[in-house]
């Protein structure tokens, strides 16, 4: 079944031309009387009444109510705005930045943290392995333990770098860091493997080296950290943090180089190249120490005093250092263990990685402080402007409410007429004459002589000739449905006579061919009959008669195939013994003829089209009309389903398709749902639910009685609601009608 309704009498579908409009003199008076230019149509008295229910004029044009629209907006608008703009503009965007440089040094210091922490890791990973894998013991329980300290420390610090955005214009620097040390990262099972190796030359200078290029990217991002600030104090403590951090380094690379060097198998030894790197990184931390110092100033010495000479243990180490590194063959001149060694060093790198701390410690101090301190200054700058606004939204209310009282009237007036008025007075109109109808306007009540009461007169206007509009329009409809009315009854009262011709033809002529001829004119008046009672429903007049006893389903069925052009395609299959209203049974023979004849017009002539039923236990009934045609589209279905639902006001577009508007008034008249679905084996299924006072008729006939002719159920050749006589082809004609 096509989405598309037959064309039902194509003559009678199409538009008549605008020359010939019957219009009655009473249409062209009432237009006449609805006119915009009908100023002699109102008396002198009803204007001085009208006028006297006005509300009080516009007033003095100086008054508020009289400001231009866009004087009030300036008004509205300027001062908190130039207030907004002055003091926001030099205070807040101040605090904002700062607290944003904040958030990113809070970030950079937490990094910075992880960063140092993974560095000290590292550190201790390289000191310690340098010892047992010289040794020839890579599998030392201390060796394990370091790098699985490490890897942990390595964990924490790349769930730290997950907060650096990439798009962020301040982190250039830090990217580059990360990306650089991300690098590294990934080699670090390589450089594990191949770190003091005594089989490799220059194997203490190179592992060191392997480990001290990640420690040192590790350590720049303290540098960095100079970038998301521009406080001095801030940027002051990341520069001495950096510096203090690559002294450390450099005491660690020490710590590294000599235990190496007193693990060695054959007895302590140092290369020179070995003892000349050594040498540089010894100079080197002295240097780091001097910068430290000079960029902490006075405090530097509390901090430093531990490792200045504090400490008995670090100065002996340091005094081994020294002569290890700048006496010939001074490794073997004062051999010890590497162990011993370790501990001793390890005393110094304890007491720095805990200067370390305490520079963290205050660095992050710091940014808090002053993370504060520019929250503060942001709330003051809010708080300020948030008064200034307040004042002007005070003034700015009063000018404002002038112009929401009248829009908000405006407002409620429209959508009390659109949703209301308007609707109500066109379904009255519909209904009853519309010289009974009031249709006096009732004005919006806003007469300012600025734009919104222009647009308060203009809505009158508008709502005006709407109503005049809707009043000729009734009419109009009135006039053409009384039209529909009376060619309808003229064709049915011709159309029965002639039927009643044919059935007399029929009854005595004996030649086969003859009679299946008089079958075939027979079968077209029948449908005539039900294009003219397609005008009816269009006029919305109800069917002149009634069944008045309940008629059973299948019955209908056969009356609505029997007003079919190709009936024989039409299959009844699985109809309940249920019966119809007798109300009813006229316009649901009209409705299932409707849809039959659109399910056999758009399929193939060598199917079939099956009707089926269902009775559902609620008590309704389901009429199932199956065809194997092309199909529709969903789209098509939901438009379709939706004119169904909701048939459209009588248009032209409801002429050409007027078996689809005459299907979806009758159902609406009884409460009949209907819808079009896809069906399984292709083509289309028309689905017509039956309520149940529309499926339960009454007493069901007694057994093999037939009702008469007029009053009764469909049968023998009665037909149903004046349908086609249902009667039997004779064998010469090939076919038997349904």
């Amino acid at each position: 079944m096509q989405g598309r309704f037959k064309r039902d009498g194509s003559a009678a579908a199409e538009p008549e031309p605008r020359g010939a409009n019957d219009r009655g003199p009473s249409a062209e008076g009432q237009a006449g009387e609805g006119s915009a230019d009908r100023p002699q149509a109102t008396s002198k008295a009803k204007a001085k009444a009208n006028k006297a229910k006005l509300p009080s004029g516009p007033g003095s044009r100086i008054a508020l109510r009289n400001w231009r629209i866009s004087t009030r907006l300036v008004s509205l608008l300027a001062l908190p705005v130039v207030a907004a703009t002055t003091l926001g503009g030099l205070r807040i965007n101040d605090a904002l930045t700062n607290v944003d440089q904040l958030d990113h040094m809070k970030l950079l210091t937490d990094m910075t943290g992880k960063a140092t922490q993974l560095a000290n890791a590292l550190q201790e990973e390289r000191d310690r392995s340098a010892g047992p894998k010289t040794d020839g013991n890579p599998g030392d329980d201390a060796v394990v333990a370091s790098q699985e300290k490490t890897n942990q420390a390595i964990d924490a610090f790349n769930g730290a770098t997950r907060g650096v955005k990439p798009t962020d214009p301040t982190m250039v620097g830090v990217q580059t860091t990360l990306v650089d040390i991300t690098r590294q990262l990934n080699k670090i099972k390589q450089v594990r493997q191949d770190s003091f190796d005594p089989k490799q030359s220059d194997y203490i200078a190179r592992s060191v080296n392997n480990y001290d290029g990640l420690i040192n990217a590790l350590l720049s991002l303290s540098q960095d950290m100079a970038q998301a600030t521009s406080n001095a104090d801030m940027i002051t403590s990341t520069r001495a943090l950096a510096t203090f951090s690559a002294a450390k380094e450099y005491a660690s690379i020490q710590r590294a180089v000599i235990s190496a060097a007193l693990a060695n198998k054959k007895g302590p030894y140092l290369s020179p190249n070995d003892q000349q790197y050594g040498r540089e990184a010894y100079d080197a931390e002295n240097e780091a120490i001097r910068r430290f110092t000079a960029i902490r100033g006075a405090d530097s010495q509390q901090l430093l005093q531990a490792i200045n000479g504090g400490n008995a243990d670090i100065t002996t180490a340091k005094t081994y250092t020294d002569r290890v590194f700048t006496k010939d063959n001074g490794i073997k001149n004062e051999p010890k263990s590497y162990k011993d060694w370790y501990d001793q060093a390890s005393v110094k790198l304890g007491e720095m990685s805990k200067i370390e701390q305490t520079l963290l410690s205050q660095m992050e101090q710091k940014a808090l402080e002053l993370r504060d301190d520019a929250q503060q200054d942001a709330i003051i700058n809010g708080v300020l402007i948030i008064l200034v606004l307040g004042i002007s939204l005070v003034g700015a209310f009063v000018v404002a409410r002038s112009m929401v009282r009248s829009l908000r009237r405006l407002q409620d007036t429209a959508q009390r007429v659109a949703q209301d008025r308007l609707p109500e007075l066109v379904k009255q109109l519909s209904e009853t004459d519309p010289q009974d109808v009031d249709t006096s306007v009732e004005s919006v009540g806003v007469h300012s002589l600025d734009e919104i009461g222009k647009v308060a007169a203009a809505f009158d206007d508008v709502h005006r000739e709407a109503v005049r509009l809707a009043a000729e329009q009734a009419l109009l409809r009135g006039n053409v449905n009384a039209m529909f009315t009376n060619l309808s009854r003229r064709s049915q009262g011709l159309i029965q006579r002639q039927l009643s011709l044919i059935s007399e033809l029929e009854s005595r002529e004996a030649d086969p061919d003859q009679l299946s001829s008089l079958f075939k004119l027979d079968h077209l008046a029948t449908r005539m009959r039900r294009n003219g009672e397609n005008l009816l429903v269009l006029a919305g007049e109800e069917p002149g008669r009634r069944w008045t006893r309940p008629v059973p389903l299948v019955d209908v069925l056969r009356a609505a195939a029997s007003e079919v052009e190709q009936y024989e395609r039409i299959e009844l299959s699985g109809v309940p013994p249920t019966e119809v209203a007798g109300r009813v049974v006229n316009d649901l023979v009209h409705l299932l003829a409707e849809l039959l004849e659109n399910a056999t017009s758009f399929s193939s002539p060598q199917t079939k089209v099956k009707v089926t039923g269902h009775a559902l236990p609620d008590g309704r009934v389901l009429v199932e009309i199956h065809d194997t045609g092309i199909g529709l589209s969903q789209e098509d279905l939901a438009s379709i389903n939706e004119r169904l639902a909701s048939p459209p006001t009588v248009d032209v577009s409801v002429s050409r398709r007027m078996g689809l508007f005459v299907v979806g008034r009758l159902s609406l008249r009884h409460g009949i749902r209907i819808q079009l679905r896809p069906s399984d084996s292709g083509g289309t299924t028309a689905l017509v639910m039956l309520p149940v006072d529309v499926a339960q008729g009454g007493k069901k006939p007694m057994p093999g009685a037939v009702p008469p002719a007029g009053n009764g159920a469909p049968g023998g050749n009665a037909g149903v609601a004046g349908s086609a006589p249902r009667r039997q082809v004779p064998p010469a004609a090939g076919q038997q009608r349904p």
